[in-house]
């Protein structure tokens, strides 16, 4: 069922020039900030000088066209460096106002729309709104037009698809959100939430006006090999907000010990446009064996917006259960374990999860998961080359078959 050589040339093709290209982005940074091997040095206690940690952030708003970032293990997630950028930058009486739906499911409870009594926005006086999807999935752009209240504050635009059935944002349509944005209201901050896209395209957000963006180390910047953290880029003065936040007022960004870490991300980050490339072969393999299967597939085998998050609808229960059984088998790492529906902190229904990688919970390795509620939509992430994606795909095939 994978698809024939001849098909995936052009395909393939495409997606290494990308990755030429981005490569060419990151050896630039590097060259520029003259990276040696004495930035592999760390330091210990309060951090304070150190010079590996303090070149790669410059390092990494350079390559995302930044004015600044904060980049840090000690940032526990992406959705702890995206809170630690909406405190930093929200106040009592402000509203945040996410316009492409609502948002990932661990921001619930970072919001205020589920839980209470740990400290949200919403307990600190910062209220919340939403602008809808269209019927199909798509950015209400007409809504959008007069979205923007006086109290707005921070405009949430979340790029990945995340757990929802849309595409994920281009840059060009970043582009367009912030300038319909700006034109309500200039000093609104654009916040993007850019888990899974950095490297898809030849630019970042901050490129075409994004204010501020954050992401995760173990999703496609750290290059598989970080072990942990996160990173916050953008304006300046956002990003020192930011770091305030997952520091202290007055420490900001000279604190945080880089606790021997350094080596780790600047070779993830070098090696990060060829695991990004590779992931978006192995998402093209995917969508393209499944719809040929019957499945409904986002992206589309023939989308020309490649994603490092490949969604098939399955249908059932027991076929989202079987598709992570066959990638747990077909993992580097835990083969042996089988996967089955559980909670899991910050999401509000059971998640069966295969992830047998090098770093835990890595999505930039390949994983897959899903939500135990209809339509029972499998999310493939990430694969460290295609080959690996493949043999995968053969072992799904056989376990959960065609629609039927």
């Amino acid at each position: 069922m994978i698809p024939p050589e001849s098909a995936q040339l052009s395909i393939f093709y495409g997606i290494d020039i990308q990755v030429k290209q981005n490569l060419g982005r990151v050896l630039g940074a590097f060259r520029r900030h003259r990276v040696g091997s004495h930035h592999f040095s760390s330091v210990s206690g309060y951090g304070h000088d150190d010079l590996g940690r303090d070149t790669l952030d410059r390092v990494f708003a350079d390559i995302v066209q930044a004015e600044a970032a904060v980049v840090r293990s000690q940032f526990v997630s992406g959705t702890h460096a995206i809170a630690c950028a909406l405190f930093g930058v929200l106040r009592p009486g402000d509203e945040l106002l996410a316009v492409a739906g609502t948002p990932y499911d661990t921001l619930d409870e970072v919001i205020g729309l589920r839980a209470s009594g740990q400290g949200s926005l919403a307990e600190f006086g910062v209220s919340y709104r939403e602008v809808p999807l269209t019927d199909q999935a798509a950015i209400d752009w007409s809504a959008l037009e007069t979205a923007i209240k006086p109290e707005t504050r921070l405009v949430h635009i979340q790029r990945s698809c995340g757990y929802s059935w849309r595409s994920t944002l281009t840059i060009a349509e970043i582009e367009e959100i912030i300038r319909i944005v700006k034109g309500q209201k200039p000093d609104v901050v654009c916040f993007v939430d850019n888990c899974y896209g950095e490297f898809l395209e030849n630019q970042e957000p901050c490129a075409v006006g994004a204010d501020l963006i954050a992401g995760s180390l173990i999703k496609n910047p750290g290059g598989t090999i970080a072990t942990t953290g996160g990173y916050v880029a953008g304006r300046a003065d956002l990003v020192e907000a930011a770091a305030c936040r997952l520091t202290a007022p007055g420490i900001g960004l000279s604190g945080g010990s880089s606790l021997n870490q350094n080596r780790l991300m600047y070779q993830g980050l070098f090696l990060a446009p060829q695991m990004v490339g590779e992931a978006m072969k192995g998402n093209y393999l995917l969508a393209a064996t499944f719809a040929a299967l019957g499945y409904a597939t986002n992206p589309a085998p023939d989308a020309p917006q490649r994603d490092v998050i490949q969604a098939i609808r399955l249908g059932s229960p027991e076929k989202l259960i079987a598709f992570c059984k066959a990638v747990q088998q077909y993992s580097p790492v835990d083969a042996y374990v089988e996967p089955v529906p559980a909670p899991m902190p910050g999401y509000d229904s059971s998640l069966v999860m295969a992830g047998g990688t090098f770093i835990d919970g890595s999505t930039s390795e390949l994983s897959a998961d899903g939500p135990l509620r209809e339509p029972y939509i499998v999310y493939c992430q990430g694969g460290t080359h295609w080959t690996h994606v493949a043999m995968v795909v053969e072992a799904v095939v056989e376990a959960i078959g065609g629609m039927g």
